[in-house]
């Protein structure tokens, strides 16, 4: 692993300061970003409770057709195995 050495502690002091000039130049702060974040992940979560929301409705149709076909296919085949 690494050593974090002084040298290293005023680079990143040095960046954080580039950064931060640059971010407040286009009048960008760590509130905003935080706030971009969390509604990008509150979005993304909705779209897949949407996407999952709409494809169970689906599913569960189908379920109604080939579940019980499959069983009775299952119990014949079990059936006839047996003998």
């Amino acid at each position: 692993m690494p050593r974090i050495t002084p040298g290293t502690v005023v680079k990143l002091l040095i960046m954080s300061l580039l950064v931060g000039l640059v971010l407040a130049f286009l009048n960008i702060d760590p509130q905003n970003i935080l706030q971009s974040a969390r509604d990008g992940v509150e979005a993304l979560m909705k779209m897949g409770v949407d996407f999952f929301g709409w494809a169970f409705k689906y599913v569960l149709i189908g379920a109604v057709v080939v579940v019980p076909i499959w069983l009775a296919l299952f119990l014949w085949r079990y059936l006839r195995g047996k003998r």
